[in-house]
Protein backbone atom coordinates (compact mmCIF):
# COMPACT_ATOMS: atom_id res chain seq x y z
CA UNK A 1 0.00 0.00 0.00
CA UNK A 2 1.26 3.44 -0.69
CA UNK A 3 -1.34 5.55 0.69
CA UNK A 4 -1.64 4.30 3.87
CA UNK A 5 1.04 5.98 5.66
CA UNK A 6 -0.37 9.21 4.97
CA UNK A 7 -3.84 8.45 6.71
CA UNK A 8 -2.25 6.82 9.24
CA UNK A 9 0.35 9.37 10.36
CA UNK A 10 -1.09 12.41 9.78
CA UNK A 11 -1.45 14.98 13.26
CA UNK A 12 -5.30 15.55 13.40
CA UNK A 13 -5.64 11.65 13.11
CA UNK A 14 -3.28 11.25 15.59
CA UNK A 15 -4.52 14.03 17.59
CA UNK A 16 -8.17 12.25 17.81
CA UNK A 17 -6.55 8.82 18.24
CA UNK A 18 -5.39 9.49 21.65
CA UNK A 19 -8.11 11.34 22.89
CA UNK A 20 -10.33 8.26 21.75
CA UNK A 21 -7.74 5.70 23.53
CA UNK A 22 -8.54 5.79 27.13
CA UNK A 23 -9.64 2.87 28.21
CA UNK A 24 -11.65 2.02 24.89
CA UNK A 25 -11.87 -2.13 24.30
CA UNK A 26 -13.00 -3.13 20.68
CA UNK A 27 -15.99 -5.37 21.35
CA UNK A 28 -17.54 -7.79 18.63
CA UNK A 29 -20.47 -5.85 18.18
CA UNK A 30 -18.90 -1.83 18.06
CA UNK A 31 -18.76 -2.48 14.11
CA UNK A 32 -22.06 -3.34 13.61
CA UNK A 33 -23.08 -0.25 16.03
CA UNK A 34 -21.48 1.98 14.17
CA UNK A 35 -22.59 0.98 11.22
CA UNK A 36 -25.77 0.43 12.03
CA UNK A 37 -25.89 4.60 13.78
CA UNK A 38 -24.18 5.84 10.62
CA UNK A 39 -26.12 4.49 7.71
CA UNK A 40 -29.43 5.45 10.14
CA UNK A 41 -28.62 9.12 10.41
CA UNK A 42 -27.31 9.70 7.18
CA UNK A 43 -30.90 8.01 5.54
CA UNK A 44 -32.65 9.55 8.07
CA UNK A 45 -31.27 12.76 6.52
CA UNK A 46 -32.24 11.57 3.37
CA UNK A 47 -35.97 10.87 4.07
CA UNK A 48 -36.32 14.16 5.88
CA UNK A 49 -35.49 15.61 2.50
CA UNK A 50 -37.65 13.51 0.55
CA UNK A 51 -40.91 13.19 2.63
CA UNK A 52 -40.43 17.39 2.39
CA UNK A 53 -40.18 17.27 -1.37
CA UNK A 54 -43.34 15.99 -1.75
CA UNK A 55 -45.47 17.36 1.21
CA UNK A 56 -43.71 21.09 1.45
CA UNK A 57 -41.51 22.07 -1.45
CA UNK A 58 -44.02 22.47 -4.18
CA UNK A 59 -45.99 24.69 -2.31
CA UNK A 60 -43.63 26.65 -0.67
CA UNK A 61 -40.82 26.75 -3.34
CA UNK A 62 -43.02 26.67 -6.63
CA UNK A 63 -46.44 27.86 -5.88
CA UNK A 64 -46.35 29.60 -9.17
CA UNK A 65 -47.12 26.38 -10.71
CA UNK A 66 -49.82 23.33 -10.87
CA UNK A 67 -49.10 21.10 -8.41
CA UNK A 68 -47.66 18.06 -10.69
CA UNK A 69 -45.22 20.58 -12.08
CA UNK A 70 -44.07 21.31 -8.77
CA UNK A 71 -43.73 18.63 -7.32
CA UNK A 72 -41.11 17.00 -10.59
CA UNK A 73 -39.43 20.50 -10.12
CA UNK A 74 -38.98 19.59 -6.78
CA UNK A 75 -37.70 15.77 -7.26
CA UNK A 76 -35.10 17.47 -9.91
CA UNK A 77 -33.60 19.05 -6.88
CA UNK A 78 -33.93 16.33 -5.20
CA UNK A 79 -31.71 14.42 -8.02
CA UNK A 80 -28.84 16.93 -7.54
CA UNK A 81 -27.48 15.46 -4.17
CA UNK A 82 -27.06 12.17 -6.42
CA UNK A 83 -25.44 14.39 -9.35
CA UNK A 84 -22.64 16.48 -6.54
CA UNK A 85 -21.99 12.78 -4.20
CA UNK A 86 -19.36 11.49 -6.88
CA UNK A 87 -17.28 14.87 -6.40
CA UNK A 88 -17.76 15.33 -3.16
CA UNK A 89 -16.56 11.51 -2.79
CA UNK A 90 -13.48 12.25 -4.98
CA UNK A 91 -12.26 15.23 -2.65
CA UNK A 92 -12.89 13.79 0.32
CA UNK A 93 -11.01 10.49 -0.46
CA UNK A 94 -8.40 13.29 -1.09
CA UNK A 95 -8.40 14.49 2.37
CA UNK A 96 -8.78 10.78 3.88
CA UNK A 97 -5.33 10.23 2.25
CA UNK A 98 -3.90 13.39 3.69
CA UNK A 99 -5.38 13.96 6.67
CA UNK A 100 -7.33 10.82 7.87
CA UNK A 101 -10.07 8.66 7.93
CA UNK A 102 -11.44 10.79 11.32
CA UNK A 103 -10.75 14.45 9.58
CA UNK A 104 -12.77 13.59 6.54
CA UNK A 105 -15.50 11.92 8.38
CA UNK A 106 -15.83 15.19 10.76
CA UNK A 107 -15.99 17.67 7.96
CA UNK A 108 -18.42 15.81 5.81
CA UNK A 109 -20.61 15.31 8.47
CA UNK A 110 -21.01 18.92 10.19
CA UNK A 111 -21.29 19.80 6.30
CA UNK A 112 -23.88 17.51 5.68
CA UNK A 113 -25.78 18.43 9.30
CA UNK A 114 -24.90 22.32 8.39
CA UNK A 115 -26.62 21.80 4.72
CA UNK A 116 -29.35 20.43 6.38
CA UNK A 117 -29.77 22.59 9.02
CA UNK A 118 -29.52 25.21 6.33
CA UNK A 119 -32.73 24.02 4.89
CA UNK A 120 -34.42 24.86 7.94
CA UNK A 121 -34.56 28.58 7.46
CA UNK A 122 -35.41 28.88 3.79
CA UNK A 123 -37.73 31.25 3.06
CA UNK A 124 -40.65 30.51 0.62
CA UNK A 125 -41.09 31.62 -2.98
CA UNK A 126 -43.23 34.19 -1.37
CA UNK A 127 -40.64 36.23 0.33
CA UNK A 128 -37.62 35.84 -1.95
CA UNK A 129 -39.05 34.76 -5.24
CA UNK A 130 -36.81 32.40 -7.36
CA UNK A 131 -33.76 32.97 -5.17
CA UNK A 132 -35.65 30.41 -2.87
CA UNK A 133 -35.14 27.81 -5.35
CA UNK A 134 -31.91 28.67 -5.73
CA UNK A 135 -30.91 28.64 -2.27
CA UNK A 136 -32.72 25.18 -1.96
CA UNK A 137 -31.15 23.31 -4.96
CA UNK A 138 -27.22 24.79 -3.24
CA UNK A 139 -28.48 23.20 0.00
CA UNK A 140 -29.08 19.96 -1.87
CA UNK A 141 -26.10 20.37 -3.75
CA UNK A 142 -24.31 20.62 -0.59
CA UNK A 143 -26.22 17.66 0.98
CA UNK A 144 -24.92 15.44 -1.82
CA UNK A 145 -21.45 16.76 -2.17
CA UNK A 146 -21.20 16.04 1.97
CA UNK A 147 -22.58 12.49 1.65
CA UNK A 148 -19.69 11.80 -0.76
CA UNK A 149 -17.20 11.75 2.47
CA UNK A 150 -19.77 9.97 4.94
CA UNK A 151 -18.07 6.80 3.51
CA UNK A 152 -16.03 5.52 7.14
CA UNK A 153 -14.72 2.18 5.52
CA UNK A 154 -17.13 0.56 8.29
CA UNK A 155 -19.27 -2.09 6.30
CA UNK A 156 -17.11 -3.10 4.82
CA UNK A 157 -14.66 -3.84 7.70
CA UNK A 158 -17.84 -5.30 8.95
CA UNK A 159 -18.23 -7.87 6.13
CA UNK A 160 -14.33 -8.80 6.31
CA UNK A 161 -14.47 -10.04 9.65
CA UNK A 162 -17.49 -11.45 9.47
CA UNK A 163 -17.50 -15.24 10.02
CA UNK A 164 -17.41 -17.15 6.39
CA UNK A 165 -20.87 -19.09 7.31
CA UNK A 166 -22.62 -16.23 8.13
CA UNK A 167 -21.51 -13.42 5.73
CA UNK A 168 -25.03 -12.61 4.36
CA UNK A 169 -26.12 -11.84 7.94
CA UNK A 170 -23.00 -9.27 8.29
CA UNK A 171 -23.59 -7.75 4.74
CA UNK A 172 -27.62 -6.61 5.73
CA UNK A 173 -26.61 -5.25 8.92
CA UNK A 174 -25.43 -1.68 6.75
CA UNK A 175 -28.80 -1.98 5.31
CA UNK A 176 -30.98 -1.53 8.24
CA UNK A 177 -30.58 1.97 8.22
CA UNK A 178 -32.68 2.48 5.04
CA UNK A 179 -36.02 0.84 7.04
CA UNK A 180 -34.82 2.66 10.15
CA UNK A 181 -34.57 6.16 8.86
CA UNK A 182 -37.29 5.96 6.57
CA UNK A 183 -39.60 5.11 10.39
CA UNK A 184 -38.48 7.59 12.21
CA UNK A 185 -38.84 10.16 9.58
CA UNK A 186 -41.95 9.27 8.58
CA UNK A 187 -43.04 9.16 12.26
CA UNK A 188 -41.68 12.76 12.96
CA UNK A 189 -43.74 14.50 9.94
CA UNK A 190 -46.90 12.24 10.87
CA UNK A 191 -46.88 13.74 14.51
CA UNK A 192 -46.26 17.21 13.18
CA UNK A 193 -49.13 17.05 10.75
CA UNK A 194 -51.54 15.28 13.18
CA UNK A 195 -50.79 18.26 15.92
CA UNK A 196 -50.53 21.03 13.75
CA UNK A 197 -53.12 22.73 11.47
CA UNK A 198 -52.01 22.89 7.95
CA UNK A 199 -51.09 26.13 7.82
CA UNK A 200 -48.90 26.35 10.64
CA UNK A 201 -46.88 22.97 9.26
CA UNK A 202 -46.66 24.87 6.00
CA UNK A 203 -45.11 28.17 7.78
CA UNK A 204 -42.97 26.52 10.47
CA UNK A 205 -43.38 22.70 11.51
CA UNK A 206 -42.29 21.18 8.52
CA UNK A 207 -38.89 22.79 9.86
CA UNK A 208 -38.33 20.47 12.82
CA UNK A 209 -37.45 17.60 11.29
CA UNK A 210 -34.37 18.91 9.91
CA UNK A 211 -33.23 20.75 13.39
CA UNK A 212 -33.58 17.20 14.24
CA UNK A 213 -31.42 15.64 11.53
CA UNK A 214 -28.50 17.65 12.20
CA UNK A 215 -28.99 17.88 16.07
CA UNK A 216 -28.64 13.83 14.94
CA UNK A 217 -25.99 13.93 12.64
CA UNK A 218 -23.75 15.79 15.53
CA UNK A 219 -24.42 12.39 17.72
CA UNK A 220 -23.43 10.20 15.36
CA UNK A 221 -20.39 12.05 14.32
CA UNK A 222 -19.50 11.89 18.04
CA UNK A 223 -20.30 8.04 18.34
CA UNK A 224 -18.62 7.44 14.93
CA UNK A 225 -14.89 8.99 15.57
CA UNK A 226 -15.27 7.18 18.94
CA UNK A 227 -15.01 4.02 17.33
CA UNK A 228 -12.78 4.53 14.06
CA UNK A 229 -10.15 6.58 15.71
CA UNK A 230 -8.77 4.14 18.64
CA UNK A 231 -5.91 2.45 17.77
CA UNK A 232 -7.32 -0.89 18.02
CA UNK A 233 -9.94 -0.47 15.13
CA UNK A 234 -6.54 1.77 12.93
CA UNK A 235 -5.18 -1.85 13.50
CA UNK A 236 -7.73 -3.22 12.10
CA UNK A 237 -7.98 -1.30 9.03
CA UNK A 238 -4.96 -1.61 8.25
CA UNK A 239 -4.76 -5.46 8.65
CA UNK A 240 -7.61 -5.31 6.30
CA UNK A 241 -5.89 -3.20 4.15
CA UNK A 242 -8.44 -0.62 4.05
CA UNK A 243 -7.04 2.23 3.10
CA UNK A 244 -7.94 4.97 0.39
CA UNK A 245 -6.67 4.53 -2.88
CA UNK A 246 -6.64 6.71 -5.82
CA UNK A 247 -10.09 6.90 -7.90
CA UNK A 248 -8.07 6.83 -10.58
CA UNK A 249 -6.00 3.97 -10.20
CA UNK A 250 -9.03 1.89 -8.68
CA UNK A 251 -10.59 2.92 -12.71
CA UNK A 252 -7.68 1.87 -14.24
CA UNK A 253 -7.23 -1.20 -12.56
CA UNK A 254 -10.33 -2.70 -11.93
CA UNK A 255 -12.82 -0.91 -13.72
CA UNK A 256 -14.78 -3.91 -14.53
CA UNK A 257 -15.74 -4.47 -10.48
CA UNK A 258 -16.76 -1.20 -10.25
CA UNK A 259 -19.07 -1.00 -13.43
CA UNK A 260 -21.06 -4.61 -12.44
CA UNK A 261 -20.85 -4.24 -8.96
CA UNK A 262 -22.51 -0.79 -10.00
CA UNK A 263 -25.72 -2.39 -12.12
CA UNK A 264 -25.71 -5.42 -9.56
CA UNK A 265 -28.00 -3.80 -7.35
CA UNK A 266 -30.75 -2.09 -9.79
CA UNK A 267 -33.65 -3.49 -8.94
CA UNK A 268 -33.52 -2.87 -5.33
CA UNK A 269 -32.50 0.67 -5.77
CA UNK A 270 -35.04 1.40 -8.37
CA UNK A 271 -37.77 -0.43 -6.42
CA UNK A 272 -36.10 1.82 -3.58
CA UNK A 273 -37.38 5.05 -4.44
CA UNK A 274 -40.77 3.10 -5.89
CA UNK A 275 -41.93 2.40 -2.72
CA UNK A 276 -40.92 5.16 -0.41
CA UNK A 277 -40.66 8.25 -2.31
CA UNK A 278 -42.95 8.23 -5.60
CA UNK A 279 -46.26 6.43 -3.78
CA UNK A 280 -46.45 9.52 -1.30
CA UNK A 281 -46.41 12.05 -4.50
CA UNK A 282 -48.91 9.87 -6.21
CA UNK A 283 -51.31 9.39 -3.62
CA UNK A 284 -50.78 13.50 -2.53
CA UNK A 285 -51.64 14.22 -6.48
CA UNK A 286 -54.22 11.94 -7.19
CA UNK A 287 -56.70 11.65 -4.25
CA UNK A 288 -57.88 13.75 -1.35
CA UNK A 289 -56.47 11.06 1.15
CA UNK A 290 -54.46 12.76 3.90
CA UNK A 291 -50.73 12.87 3.93
CA UNK A 292 -50.90 11.46 7.61
CA UNK A 293 -52.72 8.12 6.14
CA UNK A 294 -50.49 8.01 3.88
CA UNK A 295 -47.48 8.16 6.26
CA UNK A 296 -48.79 5.63 8.72
CA UNK A 297 -49.12 3.15 5.99
CA UNK A 298 -45.11 4.17 5.42
CA UNK A 299 -43.97 3.51 9.70
CA UNK A 300 -45.94 -0.22 8.89
CA UNK A 301 -44.26 -1.23 6.45
CA UNK A 302 -40.75 0.36 7.37
CA UNK A 303 -41.36 -1.99 10.21
CA UNK A 304 -42.02 -4.93 7.83
CA UNK A 305 -38.94 -4.32 5.65
CA UNK A 306 -36.40 -3.94 8.89
CA UNK A 307 -37.66 -7.64 9.15
CA UNK A 308 -37.61 -8.37 5.60
CA UNK A 309 -34.02 -7.35 4.99
CA UNK A 310 -32.78 -9.66 8.42
CA UNK A 311 -34.47 -12.33 7.08
CA UNK A 312 -32.24 -11.85 3.66
CA UNK A 313 -29.35 -12.23 6.01
CA UNK A 314 -30.74 -15.47 7.04
CA UNK A 315 -31.84 -16.71 3.45
CA UNK A 316 -28.57 -15.24 1.99
CA UNK A 317 -26.33 -17.62 4.70
CA UNK A 318 -28.05 -20.92 3.04
CA UNK A 319 -28.41 -20.49 -0.37
CA UNK A 320 -25.83 -17.80 -0.76
CA UNK A 321 -25.94 -14.08 -1.79
CA UNK A 322 -26.06 -13.69 -5.71
CA UNK A 323 -28.37 -16.81 -5.78
CA UNK A 324 -30.87 -14.52 -3.08
CA UNK A 325 -30.13 -11.41 -5.19
CA UNK A 326 -30.94 -13.00 -8.45
CA UNK A 327 -34.36 -14.57 -7.23
CA UNK A 328 -35.61 -11.49 -5.65
CA UNK A 329 -34.92 -9.82 -8.68
CA UNK A 330 -36.57 -12.18 -10.61
CA UNK A 331 -39.65 -11.69 -8.01
CA UNK A 332 -39.26 -7.67 -8.30
CA UNK A 333 -39.41 -8.34 -12.53
CA UNK A 334 -42.98 -10.14 -11.62
CA UNK A 335 -43.85 -7.32 -9.08
CA UNK A 336 -43.22 -4.51 -11.55
CA UNK A 337 -46.28 -6.36 -13.93
CA UNK A 338 -49.04 -5.85 -11.82
CA UNK A 339 -47.95 -3.73 -8.55
CA UNK A 340 -48.16 -0.60 -10.09
CA UNK A 341 -51.21 -0.12 -10.86
CA UNK A 342 -52.52 -0.82 -7.27
CA UNK A 343 -51.28 2.36 -6.56
CA UNK A 344 -55.10 3.40 -8.28
CA UNK A 345 -57.69 1.28 -6.52
CA UNK A 346 -57.56 2.65 -3.17
CA UNK A 347 -56.77 2.11 0.09
CA UNK A 348 -56.37 -1.85 -0.20
CA UNK A 349 -54.66 -1.54 -3.45
CA UNK A 350 -51.90 1.10 -1.76
CA UNK A 351 -51.34 -1.51 1.37
CA UNK A 352 -50.78 -4.47 -0.88
CA UNK A 353 -48.80 -2.15 -2.89
CA UNK A 354 -46.27 -1.21 -0.18
CA UNK A 355 -46.02 -4.43 1.80
CA UNK A 356 -45.15 -6.64 -1.37
CA UNK A 357 -42.96 -3.86 -2.24
CA UNK A 358 -41.08 -3.51 1.20
CA UNK A 359 -40.62 -7.04 1.57
CA UNK A 360 -39.22 -7.40 -1.69
CA UNK A 361 -36.81 -4.37 -1.01
CA UNK A 362 -35.64 -5.78 2.36
CA UNK A 363 -34.60 -9.26 0.81
CA UNK A 364 -32.94 -7.37 -2.05
CA UNK A 365 -31.56 -4.75 -0.26
CA UNK A 366 -30.45 -6.28 2.30
CA UNK A 367 -27.63 -7.68 0.37
CA UNK A 368 -27.49 -5.60 -2.79
CA UNK A 369 -24.05 -3.13 -1.32
CA UNK A 370 -22.23 -6.26 0.24
CA UNK A 371 -21.95 -8.42 -2.49
CA UNK A 372 -19.30 -6.39 -4.29
CA UNK A 373 -16.72 -6.14 -1.80
CA UNK A 374 -15.00 -9.20 -1.55
CA UNK A 375 -14.21 -8.81 -5.54
CA UNK A 376 -12.01 -5.98 -5.02
CA UNK A 377 -8.07 -6.46 -4.85
CA UNK A 378 -6.96 -5.61 -0.96
CA UNK A 379 -5.30 -2.50 -1.87
CA UNK A 380 -8.53 -0.87 -3.50
CA UNK A 381 -10.82 -2.64 -1.23
CA UNK A 382 -11.97 0.38 0.71
CA UNK A 383 -11.78 3.29 -2.30
CA UNK A 384 -13.69 0.55 -4.52
CA UNK A 385 -16.37 -0.45 -2.24
CA UNK A 386 -17.32 3.54 -1.29
CA UNK A 387 -17.19 4.41 -5.30
CA UNK A 388 -19.63 1.53 -6.10
CA UNK A 389 -22.19 2.59 -3.86
CA UNK A 390 -22.06 6.32 -4.78
CA UNK A 391 -22.08 4.88 -8.94
CA UNK A 392 -24.98 2.82 -8.13
CA UNK A 393 -27.07 5.40 -5.85
CA UNK A 394 -26.42 8.14 -9.18
CA UNK A 395 -27.55 5.07 -11.15
CA UNK A 396 -30.38 3.62 -10.15
CA UNK A 397 -31.96 5.85 -7.70
CA UNK A 398 -31.03 9.38 -8.42
CA UNK A 399 -33.84 9.97 -10.60
CA UNK A 400 -36.31 7.29 -9.85
CA UNK A 401 -38.95 9.47 -8.65
CA UNK A 402 -38.78 12.20 -11.03
CA UNK A 403 -39.04 9.64 -13.91
CA UNK A 404 -41.67 7.52 -12.36
CA UNK A 405 -44.07 10.57 -11.10
CA UNK A 406 -43.09 11.65 -14.84
CA UNK A 407 -44.15 8.47 -16.52
CA UNK A 408 -47.09 7.58 -14.40
CA UNK A 409 -48.93 11.00 -14.67
CA UNK A 410 -48.17 11.54 -18.81
CA UNK A 411 -48.50 7.15 -19.68
CA UNK A 412 -50.13 5.36 -16.96
CA UNK A 413 -49.04 3.73 -13.71
CA UNK A 414 -47.93 0.66 -16.34
CA UNK A 415 -45.26 2.35 -17.35
CA UNK A 416 -44.06 2.55 -13.86
CA UNK A 417 -43.86 -0.93 -14.22
CA UNK A 418 -41.31 -0.94 -16.74
CA UNK A 419 -39.09 1.35 -15.52
CA UNK A 420 -38.60 -0.76 -12.68
CA UNK A 421 -38.06 -4.06 -14.97
CA UNK A 422 -34.89 -2.28 -16.31
CA UNK A 423 -33.45 -2.22 -13.34
CA UNK A 424 -34.23 -6.06 -12.92
CA UNK A 425 -32.73 -6.53 -15.87
CA UNK A 426 -29.21 -4.24 -14.85
CA UNK A 427 -28.65 -6.80 -11.87
CA UNK A 428 -29.40 -9.81 -13.92
CA UNK A 429 -27.24 -8.32 -16.25
CA UNK A 430 -24.52 -8.02 -14.08
CA UNK A 431 -24.96 -11.38 -12.03
CA UNK A 432 -24.64 -13.52 -15.27
CA UNK A 433 -21.19 -11.41 -16.22
CA UNK A 434 -19.92 -12.23 -12.66
CA UNK A 435 -20.53 -15.51 -11.86
CA UNK A 436 -18.37 -15.20 -8.18
CA UNK A 437 -20.36 -13.17 -6.40
CA UNK A 438 -21.32 -13.83 -3.26
CA UNK A 439 -21.50 -17.49 -3.36
CA UNK A 440 -22.77 -19.19 0.03
CA UNK A 441 -18.50 -19.96 0.64
CA UNK A 442 -17.21 -16.63 -0.02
Amino acid sequence: MTTGPASSSAPLERDARLINARDHKVRPGDIAVGVIIGRSTEFFDFFVYAIASVLVFPSLIFPYVDPLTGTLYSFAIFALAFVARPFGAMLFLWIDRKHGRGVKLTIAMFLLGGSTAAIAFLPGYDQAGHAAVLLLALFRLGQGFAQGGTWDGLPALLSLNAPPERRGWFAMIPQLGAPVGLLVAAAVFAYLLTTLNPQDFLEWGWRYPFFVAFVINVVALFARLRLITTPEFEKLYESRELQPSPVTALFREEWRVVLLGAFAPLASFALFHLVTVFPLSWVMLTTDESPVRFLVIEIVCAGIGIVAVMLSGLIADRVGRRTLLGLSAAAIGAYSGFAPQLLGQGPAGEWIYMILGFILLGLAFGQSSGVVNGSFSSKHRYTGAGTTATASWFIGAAFAPLAALFLASHFGLLSVGAYLLSGVVGTLAALGLNREWGRKAS
